[in-house]
């Protein structure tokens, strides 16, 4: 469970990468360069990586302090697959 802190962090940063997902839309509509479209679209990745990081690394330590979020070969595996999406 994510702690209230935690939550308004992720959904600030969450509005952040909406705010740049706009800017390049303007930089489309703007014809700019796409060299400067892709440096941004990777900054948009690199910060939802991050997002998505953060969100993982506290569904596991949730796990650990509840290992029955684990009960099941099903939920191990879950839990692997995710890892191995980010």
């Amino acid at each position: 469970m994510l702690s209230a802190e935690k939550r308004q962090e992720l959904i600030h940063r969450l509005r952040k990468i909406e705010g740049q997902t706009q800017g390049i839309q303007r930089m489309l509509l703007d014809e700019r360069d796409c060299r400067e479209i892709l440096d941004q679209l990777a900054s948009v990745r690199a910060a939802t990586r991050q997002v998505s990081l953060e969100l993982t690394k506290s569904y596991l330590m949730a796990c650990v302090s509840h290992p029955e979020c684990l009960d099941s070969e099903e939920a191990v595996g879950d839990v692997i697959n995710i890892v191995l999406r980010i």
